[in-house]
């Protein structure tokens, strides 16, 4: 392995805002390991040079076998990228027990189960960089994502007490709020709804992750980045 050689773990990496931050990390020099419940992933992966595995960011064993794979080629992991899946959505109250659970599998437990994994990793290396796409509706909630809205207010609160135990040993972890993305369904009064008057492009959102990933982001742990057009009103 090249000494200089940095690695990066991108789970729910096969399409939209998990595929373009593996493309602009890998554009930034690292090798990458890619976690993806469709082929997409494991194609991705192929495609970078790095190591991919079709897999469910919701089972365990399919994180460990990246986790797995990408030491045993590279022994060491300087980034984990958490993206997630879509969880149910509905009529605040008939969302059913099994939903609301079913959210938290998806936009919270999903980054608990792979920073599990990935942090004590981390720790024995000297530090590394976590990075979780969340979403710009985590403290501004709306009835379209119910479940993901408590979810990711929750992963905020868990970033804060994450950063407080383990910013020590230089390991840091932030979340990037996307807003109205293109790799979404676009409508016209969503584009309106935005002060830069356009969808933001998912690679907009890869380069915020690369950035988070890098030196140039040594100081910054424990942040929601907003990367909406502005769309969020609160200061």
């Amino acid at each position: 392995m090249n000494e200089q050689q940095r690695v990066a773990i991108v789970v729910a990496g096969g399409s939209g805002m998990g595929a373009a931050a593996a493309r602009k990390l890998h554009e930034a020099g690292f090798a990458l390991g890619i976690l993806s419940p469709s082929g997409k992933g494991e194609a991705l992966a192929q495609e970078l040079g790095g190591v991919g595995v079709t897999g469910s960011n919701q089972n365990v064993a399919d994180l460990q076998q990246l986790v797995d794979a990408v030491m045993q080629r590279w022994g060491r992991i300087d980034v984990l990228v958490n993206g997630a899946g879509h969880g149910p959505k509905g009529k605040l109250l008939e969302i059913s027990d099994k939903d609301w659970i079913k959210g938290l599998e998806v936009y919270f437990l999903n980054v608990v189960r792979a920073t599990r994994l990935v942090a004590p990793i981390m720790q024995r290396q000297g530090g590394g960089s976590i990075v979780n796409i969340s979403s710009a509706w985590a403290f501004e909630p709306t009835a379209l994502f119910p479940t993901s809205a408590m979810a990711r207010s929750g992963l905020a609160a868990f970033t804060k007490i994450f950063c407080d135990e383990y910013g020590r040993h230089n390991i840091r972890m932030n979340n990037v709020l996307p807003g109205w993305i293109d790799s979404l369904p676009q409508t016209e009064e969503r584009r309106q709804s935005v002060p830069l008057q356009r969808y933001g492009k998912a690679e907009e959102i890869g380069a915020t992750v690369a950035f988070l990933a890098s030196e140039g982001a040594a100081y910054i742990t424990g942040q929601n980045i907003r990367v909406d057009g502005g769309l969020m009103r609160s200061v």
